[in-house]
């Protein structure tokens, strides 16, 4: 049995908001990937706090097949932007306030087969972080694609909470076959909490992305924000530079490799 707060939010066009559950049979009518190359956006949005956020997304809401946000907050702004544009919406709610709940968001081209989201409390200020698996059918194959986006916890004494979330999450990762993707803000700004990341995503054989001119937010000197792949090919990877967010986006394209 799961608990009845492991519920995703999902937003589209020209629907009500619609309540989803863990293993919840979902209709697919289309894959989400129908080509051997695809990108992705990764990017702490900064509760959207500043104007010009929304103008960064719609200007690839076309090139992306997904964009994975942490600190998406359910304003109408971003709300516009998935109705606008035609998109479909997946969001964890770590928490609320004033009637907009604010969590990771995934945002896609179509729906995922199913998913499953996560959520971990802060341990100093008791406000939850959260992290949510999505999975994509792949046009003629019969591998999907697993999607994971995190905000992992932040505050906190030692590891042993930011163990558990990661270790949670992985743990789902490694049972799937088909190509993974997993990314978003990892607030690894310590050596102990680096060390850890990478030890974790190596046991599942994840790789990470690594780029050129390196402008990634950093805390301590570490930077925040990480893409881990498998069953993919790296085709490039770039920062965007912008004042929009304390973050700067991540733009990553793939190549499908499942021979």
């Amino acid at each position: 049995m799961f608990k009845k707060r492991c519920y995703t939010l999902r937003y589209q066009a020209n629907n009500k908001v619609e309540l989803i559950f863990p293993y919840q049979q979902i209709a697919v009518n289309r894959p989400l990937i129908d080509q051997t190359s695809f990108s992705i956006l990764v990017w702490n949005i900064f509760k959207l706090k500043r104007a010009d956020c929304i103008d960064i997304l719609k200007n690839y809401a076309d090139k992306t097949k997904l964009i994975l946000l942490q600190e998406a907050q359910t304003t109408s702004p971003l709300l516009n932007f998935i109705s606008q544009h035609n998109k479909i919406a997946d969001h964890v709610p770590a928490y609320c306030f004033n009637d907009i709940y604010a969590g990771v968001m995934t945002i896609s081209d179509s729906l995922p087969t199913s998913l499953f989201s996560f959520r971990e409390k802060e341990p100093l200020i008791r406000v939850s972080k959260s992290a949510l698996v999505t999975i994509y059918p792949i046009s003629n194959s019969k591998q999907q694609l697993l999607v994971a986006n995190i905000h992992a916890v932040n505050f906190s004494i030692g590891v042993k909470v930011y163990r558990q979330q990661i270790h949670l999450l992985l743990n789902h990762i490694k049972e799937h076959t088909g190509p993974v993707i997993l990314a978003g803000d990892f607030n690894a700004w310590s050596r102990q909490r680096l060390n850890l990341l990478y030890h974790f995503v190596r046991s599942i054989e994840l790789k990470p992305v690594n780029f050129l001119v390196d402008s990634r937010k950093r805390f301590m000197g570490r930077p925040l924000d990480f893409v881990f792949y498998r069953g993919l090919q790296l085709n490039a990877a770039e920062i965007i530079s912008t004042t929009a967010s304390d973050h700067n986006p991540l733009l990553v394209n793939f190549r499908l490799d499942l021979h």
